[in-house]
Order: structure tokens, then sequence, then C-alpha cells
């Protein structure tokens, strides 16, 4: 997907599937149980064993249907191995402006993490394409609610801890969307095989997105 359609999906969709620590074998048939249960973005996270060559071979089986990224790119060398291997978008897990700017000036878009109302307004200054909130399991849902007020304009993707049960109000609470790794990508089901397992994880999520004001 261009950036155009990779940013509508994720519009209509407002989930990233976090790959971290998947296999190298498990990569196109855990592809296919997001994708049937509905979720079409997700950002494998280069501290994954083989995660560049990964990204290539599923952009070009699924990039036209899903919105591939990298994540945990902590450099300007990360972002040029993601950027080499076909990444879509790049994740951070803290605020980077070397990375940002790399990133913008690249033309891809850029999700780096922040925490503090400082973090996130450097990264949006930088040229953040939207902010990842992270650990939003430990801030809670009254911090999402207290930054909503002066920083109600900079798009925030929450990530850490996400789950059927909290997406709801993470959502509600002014998040643009969310990041879920364990609670959709859980290692021992995948492990099994049991890919069914993750799509209806994935179904769950989707069903509990809820609808555009």
């Amino acid at each position: 997907m261009d950036r155009e359609q990779g940013w509508a999906e994720l519009n209509r969709t407002r989930i990233v599937a976090i790959w971290r620590g998947i296999r190298d074998e498990h990569a196109e048939p855990l592809a296919e149980a997001l994708l049937a249960g509905g979720v079409t973005v997700m950002e494998i996270t280069l501290n994954t064993p083989g995660a560049p060559n990964m990204i290539r071979r599923l952009q070009s089986a699924f990039g036209g249907r899903m919105y591939i990224g990298a994540g945990t790119v902590l450099d300007t060398d990360d972002l040029k191995t993601a950027l080499d291997a076909g990444a879509s978008f790049i994740v951070t897990p803290n605020t980077d402006e070397d990375v940002i700017r790399g990133a913008v000036d690249a033309g891809i878009p850029v999700f780096p993490g922040a925490m503090t109302p400082t973090e996130i307004v450097r990264a949006w200054k930088a040229g953040a394409t939207a902010v990842k909130l992270f650990p939003v399991a430990s801030l809670g849902i009254g911090y999402i609610k207290e930054l909503q007020g002066p920083l109600a304009h900079v798009p925030m993707i929450a990530v850490g801890g996400v789950n059927k049960d909290n997406i709801g109000e993470l959502l509600r609470t002014g998040c643009f969307a969310v990041g879920v790794g364990g609670s959709l990508l859980n290692r021992n089901e995948i492990e099994a095989g049991n890919f069914g397992w993750v799509t209806e994880r994935a179904r769950e999520l989707v069903a509990n997105v809820p609808a555009a004001p």
C-alpha cells in the first residue's frame, strides 16, 4: 500500500498488530490469520530475528492488502535498515528527532514513542505523523484524558497493555489508534500453529472498535 492507502486503512481499522519475536516460518500464516480477522496494519519490530527479510517477503505477498511497517527503530542506522527492507511506516519506542526527520525526508509516515507532554510536542514539531503514547498500561486512561486538553490536535496511538476489554475506552478517550501485541499475537498459540486463535482475537478487537463519531 502507498502512503495514502495505508493511512486510510489505519483510519478505518484503528489497530496496529505489533509483531515481536515471531519466527520466520510463521510470518505468512500469521499475516493470513490477521487479514482473516480484519486487522490489516502490522508493525514488525526490528529486534525480531530476520525482521528485514520478513518485511520484504510480506510486502511482496501482502503489500497490496496490508499496511506493513517496521517497529523498534532506535536510531538512523535502524531507519536505513527499515527503509531498505521496504517498510511502509516507521515506529519507535522513543523520541529521536534524527529518526523522525529522516523518515519525513524519505516521505514515509513515522510514529515515534513518547510519554510526557514535552516528548509528545517535540515529536510532533519534528514531523511525526502520529505519536505513539507508551506505555499506556502504566500511564492509565486518566493520563490520556488529561493530555487531550492541551494536545488533542496531536494524533496519538496507544500502546502497551491494549486488549479487547480496554480498546473501546482508549479510542473513545481520544486516541487515534492502538497498537496491540501479546493479547493478539500470543507466541504460545502461534508456536502451536493455532492461527485460528489469532483470527478470533483479531475479530474481537475489531468488534470493539467504536464507530466513528
